[in-house]
């Protein structure tokens, strides 16, 4: 079996490559990076540092790479039985071109074969998305072959992978903790699923997909932002903070309380998951840098994300949230000259004020209570 992924990244090689090279898949990585494609190309191999109670570093083997703007790579989506992601959410629509174009040259070269399309990526139903880019350049006919021979599949994916330690020379070298989570829609696949070890198929992809939302993006990006007001550094100083870890686990429990209503989610397994969420935050061997975590608070404030959708469950279910309001307040208390979303967000706030801010990119009414609550807890933080 023959696998393409795009994103030769530390997500890229030390998540998803790895479990695909581990379950026996030739996998060929896709990057504009030529340092990591040249060094993929002429060792077939990387090795993996995972990081838990214990230290050990994994070699993983059958690999190579192919700059991804080369035309090989149409070749290659027209032969291989599986494609997968991890780039982050704006570089699907640049690389949903080259997949369409993939899918063309399958037709041409008569190759009815299964494939399926796992977009890996931190996002709601990224696949489903990837999808909608791709028909936009497939023909009426292309379209009816994808529908019939390529299946779309929608992923949770669930791994912190930091970037790479100070002073690492090795441009292959990847550290990653010894938690993953990989949960596909498997109602989405064309053909046989494969058997990809860490690889959990479902018939109910959202709960999962929002349990890992609600709970470890939110609870991350909090950390974060309430690491940065406290003056630290990474996101264990932040929740060794007694102060932060209270916040943070209080909003996990908001979002949480939304979870359990909409999914029915054991109370206690979920109490224990937030627990095991928040010992991960406090790995020693991770150093996981709060700006890294923080960065893109455009995105991270808009209604489908981590901050504003369990906010919306808590006013579906009227559910507290003053904790997942602190979070949010937070977020305004950001500031990254080097993140142009930080800049984009203070710029608007200092001309729009708070109310409208957090309305235009959140989609919430500027009217409702719960603006006002979030200024107050703004006022509060400030």
């Amino acid at each position: 079996m023959k696998a393409l992924h795009f994103g030769a990244g530390n997500i890229g090689r030390g998540f998803i490559g790895k479990l695909l090279a581990d379950a026996g898949i030739h996998v060929t990585f896709a990057d504009v990076n030529e340092t990591v494609v040249n060094a993929l190309i002429e060792r077939q191999s990387f090795p993996v540092k995972i990081v838990g109670e214990d230290c050990v570093v994994e070699t993983v083997t059958n690999v190579t790479a192919i700059n991804s703007t080369s035309s090989d790579v149409i070749d290659l989506i027209a032969d291989v039985d599986m494609v997968t992601t991890a780039v982050g959410p704006t570089v699907l629509k640049i690389i949903s071109k080259s997949v369409a174009q993939g899918i063309e040259k399958r037709i041409a070269v008569g190759n009815t074969s299964p494939l399926n399309i796992i977009a890996c990526e931190n996002m709601v139903r990224g696949t489903s998305q990837l999808k909608e880019m791709v028909f936009e350049h497939l023909s009426t006919e292309a379209q009816q072959f994808a529908s019939q021979h390529i299946g779309f599949v929608d992923s949770a994916v669930d791994r912190i992978v930091p970037p790479a330690e100070a002073g690492e020379t090795d441009p292959l070298a990847v550290t990653v903790e010894t938690f993953s989570e990989w949960i596909v829609d498997q109602t989405q696949f064309v053909g046989e699923i494969p058997s990809i070890k860490g690889m959990e198929c479902t018939d109910n992809l959202m709960a999962f997909v929002e349990r890992k939302l609600f709970t470890l993006n939110t609870g991350h990006l909090i950390t974060a932002y309430l690491g940065v007001l406290a003056g630290h550094e990474t996101i264990k100083e932040s929740i060794e903070d007694a102060a932060i870890l209270a916040d943070v686990t209080a909003a996990m429990q908001e979002s949480g309380e939304v979870l359990i209503r909409r999914y029915g989610f054991d109370k206690e397994a979920h109490a224990a998951y937030i627990q095991k969420i928040l010992g991960r935050f406090a790995n020693p061997y991770l150093r996981d840098e709060v700006d890294r975590v923080g960065r893109q608070p455009i995105r991270k404030l808009s209604p489908q994300d981590r901050l504003i959708k369990p906010l919306n469950g808590t006013l579906e279910y009227n559910l507290p949230n003053s904790h997942l309001l602190k979070g949010i307040a937070a977020a305004f208390l950001y500031q990254n000259a080097d993140d142009p979303q930080a800049v984009e967000l203070q710029a608007m706030f200092a001309e729009q004020g708070f109310d409208k801010t957090l309305a235009h990119y959140s989609e919430l009414n500027v009217d409702a209570e719960v603006v006002t609550l979030a200024h107050q807890a703004y006022l509060a933080l400030k």
